[in-house]
């Protein structure tokens, strides 16, 4: 009996958590971080892909649903799934997703608001000439086979070696900016390639590069840690591993539905599968993380030209990094289930590791405080810095990445007027730059949920605390 052919709903187990309690091939339950209103507008289809997730093999614990979550290919945005190490364990590309390795980058700056404010469209289309951005943006930076090479292996790390950054920047990066174990082999020729012209890109879509100013602190001990201060301007820039990480998936997702295991069919081909012991698991992890130290090389690349545009503007001016976390992912980490510590591999679609406070796997860096978390917003709303909690255990130490869709990109083009989406961001005092003014709807603000209410509501379930909220100035988009 599969889950689609029943009308599952969610049960309250608590403020904001609810359960979808195993029903026809489930093995685990689904826990949902929600409020009653989030779960009102939570559409059939994303209950169909958790459930889903919830019946493929070695899934351990349940599968976790984030406030922020939204159907997506093979697992919905915003879902967290573990599965065991070991032979009875897998690992699922649709689980992942097209994006490895995407995530934010924040920036803290001591610009003057009032400076950035004045000089606000002179900065907007600086910016916009030196970043490349949309489908077609092409890089200025020259690679040869060998450098695309090292950029799989060494990430951030790579542009920092090569001029583009600071050593600091790596340690208020995820990872310290390099995914260890990662195989340029196993990374089709067509996706290397794909890399050629497009490192230092933003992409389209949902992917943007924000001018923001932090509007209103709410933990003054985190906020001073992570050196953030009311009216201060920040940098966010949310992008991924562009051409090379889409055919990454693209290949092995492919792969995985031609090689499934005789009498296991995946649930749904979209989360097709291979053991994680197989050698196509084991070439699919390699190559995932190669994935994910591109989209750690792209960020960085952006930040570095994000920063010498900057410099040019205003030539005393300091930038520091926050932090940079992925939230497209699969990591190799221990978890308590059922009171036993196992070893299990960790996928995060639409969402953000969040290590809380005193946790093994946390550095030096923020381990009084948390980890940060960055919360993106959707084009013209706030954005959102946060720290991990305690409570992030139960939640498998995962926090929401962003709004969640509402509507389509269908959708929002038919109830967006691009025009008037340019007249009230104006009006809102946000400069904005795009390529395409047509593509701008379907990222329109009618399009997501209300991110302060889904932060919100991440928060009251203890898995996070609010540290400061930040409202954009300036926004690139494809």
């Amino acid at each position: 009996m599969s889950p689609r052919n029943q009308n599952i709903r969610p049960v309250r187990k608590a403020e904001n958590r609810w359960r979808i309690y195993p029903v026809g091939t489930m093995r685990v339950p689904v826990d949902i971080f929600a409020s009653e209103a989030l779960i009102s507008v939570m559409d059939t289809e994303t209950i169909h892909q958790l459930t889903t997730a919830a019946s493929l093999p070695g899934v351990a614990g349940s599968v976790i649903c984030m406030p922020d979550a939204h159907s997506g290919y093979g697992f919905p945005i915003g879902c967290v799934a573990g599965f065991c190490a070991g032979k009875e364990g897998i690992i699922s590309a649709g689980g992942v997703g097209y994006d490895i390795g995407c995530g934010v980058r924040t920036l803290l700056t001591d610009i003057p608001a009032a400076e950035v404010y004045a000089r606000r469209g002179e900065i907007a289309d600086a910016l916009f000439r030196a970043i490349p951005a949309g489908l077609k943006g092409s890089s200025h930076i020259s690679l040869n086979a060998d450098e695309i090479k090292q950029i799989l292996h060494e990430g951030a790390a790579w542009a920092v070696r090569n001029g583009m950054g600071e050593k600091e920047d790596l340690w208020h990066t995820e990872e310290n900016g390099c995914v260890a174990g990662a195989d340029a082999a196993q990374v089709s020729t067509e996706a290397r390639q794909r890399l050629t012209g497009q490192l230092g890109t933003l992409g389209s879509g949902n992917h943007y590069l924000e001018i923001q100013i932090v509007d209103s602190i709410h933990d003054t001990a985190a906020a001073a840690h992570f050196g953030l201060a009311e009216n201060q301007i920040a940098i966010s820039i949310h992008s991924g591993s562009r051409g090379t990480g889409h055919q990454i998936a693209t290949d092995y997702i492919k792969a995985m539905q031609n090689a499934l295991p005789d009498g296991h069919p995946a649930p749904d081909p979209s989360l097709a599968y291979a053991p994680l012991t197989s050698d196509l698991g084991r070439r699919y992890l390699a190559a995932m993380k190669a994935g994910r130290n591109c989209a750690l090389a792209n960020r960085q690349t952006i930040a570095h030209m994000v920063r010498k545009t900057f410099l040019r503007l205003f030539p005393s001016c300091r930038i520091t990094q926050l932090y940079d976390v992925s939230h497209n992912t699969c990591n190799e980490e221990h978890h308590v289930i059922e009171g036993q510590s196992r070893r299990l591999f960790v996928h995060r679609k639409g969402a953000t590791r969040a290590l809380p406070s005193g946790h093994a796997a946390l550095g030096p860096l923020f381990d009084a405080t948390g980890q940060p978390v960055l919360v993106g917003g959707s084009m013209g709303t706030a954005s959102w810095i946060l720290c991990a909690a305690r409570g992030a255990e139960a939640s498998m130490y995962s926090a929401n990445h962003g709004a969640g869709r509402l509507l389509s990109r269908a959708q929002a083009r038919k109830r967006q007027q691009p025009r008037s989406l340019m007249d009230a961001l104006k009006h809102a005092g946000i400069s904005v730059r795009t390529h395409s003014p047509q593509l701008l709807a379907e990222e329109a603000p009618l399009a997501y949920k209300d991110v302060d209410h889904v932060t919100d509501t991440a928060c009251a379930t203890g898995i996070a605390r609010k540290v400061a909220r930040l409202r954009p100035l300036i926004c690139i988009k494809g």
